[in-house]
């Protein structure tokens, strides 16, 4: 459904120094592929955040080139590339006296669309993030859930179709559960929108549920490891990264390991748990601790493939080690 073509990103040898010698950001360079949802964590004040915002140049980098799409935006018209990369940030930022349709529709009309090209985006939008136009489009932010008005930032964030979206947070300031949702929503929305996006959170589980790859930042923005979710947790680089993923790293990577790594075996007769196959370990190690035989059935269609039992989700989470 997006017409957009989601963009690349670079940035080489990028630093932000502040006047008094501060250095926020030291010699950062990362390569993100079009598509990819690329999660920057790291402790507080570390700049994730400037990071990010050097990226659409709310801050301008001390020195270094930023390359979105093949272009360095340093040399671009600030206000022009800000229409073109969406931005999404904790507190969602929605204007308090404009609807909800009005704020959705902010970005299309400093564009110039026409009202109807506007209002189809508005309602295709709203109905993308799980809102619906007739009941919360002529509601003010005032009268939404935090869940809804931070739905209502990312469908103003891609109003315009961005290459890029931007990520700062979004989702810290709900309580847990609605967080859980919106985590599992916005799973669904890239599957449909496919953008380049960078997302910065200080939740290390969010980064491993949500990130194609994950940058591990220390201070002044040093980059200590970069890869997928589950390179990070089987295979840490550093004593920060292994300290900042946290001792139960090894759990954490049940989640982000699909049973494909597993080895099926002839189940003994009795009733079993089930899992289907499109799991990943934890969800079968959890199904099997529900049980007393265990043993875990993998199903596929309703029909069972096979099973695992406790010593087999050891040897999948390990089967590419070394």
């Amino acid at each position: 459904m997006s017409s957009a073509t989601a963009a690349p990103i670079r940035l080489d040898g990028v630093e932000k120094i502040y006047d008094g010698g501060g250095t926020a950001v030291a010699d950062l360079s990362l390569d993100i592929a079009a598509g990819e949802l690329v999660a920057l964590v790291g402790p507080s004040g570390c700049g994730k955040s400037t990071v990010l915002r050097m990226i659409n140049r709310l801050i301008e980098p001390t020195s270094g080139s930023i390359y979105v799409d093949g272009e360095d935006v340093t040399s671009s018209d600030p206000v022009e590339l800000r229409r073109r990369i969406g931005y999404c940030i904790q507190h969602i930022g929605l204007f308090p006296h404009q609807t909800v349709a009005a704020n959705v529709a902010t970005v299309p009309r400093l564009l110039g669309w026409d009202r109807d090209k506007a209002t189809e985006r508005v309602e295709e939008l709203l109905d993308l993030v799980g809102l619906d136009v007739g009941i919360h489009g002529k509601r003010y932010p005032h009268q939404l859930s935090g869940g809804q008005r931070q739905r209502v930032g990312v469908a103003r964030a891609l109003a315009a179709d961005p290459v890029v979206l931007l990520m700062d947070e979004p989702f810290s300031a709900v309580d847990p559960i609605a967080r859980g949702r919106l985590q599992e929503e916005f799973l669904r929305l890239q599957a449909d929108v496919g953008k380049t996006i960078v997302f910065v959170t200080h939740d290390v589980d969010e980064a491993i549920r949500l990130g194609d790859k994950i940058a591990v930042l220390s201070n002044e923005a040093k980059l200590e490891q970069y890869g997928t979710p589950a390179e990070i947790l089987r295979r840490p680089k550093t004593s920060f990264v292994s300290e900042f993923v946290g001792a139960d790293r090894g759990v954490k990577s049940l989640s982000v390991t699909g049973l494909a790594q597993a080895q099926l075996r002839e189940l003994p007769p009795g009733e079993h748990p089930t899992v289907t196959s499109a799991a990943n370990l934890r969800e079968a190690l959890s199904r099997l601790l529900d049980g007393e035989t265990g043993f875990v059935s993998v199903t596929e269609s309703g029909h069972s493939l096979g099973g695992l039992s406790a010593d087999d989700i050891y040897r999948a989470l390990h089967s590419d080690d070394g």
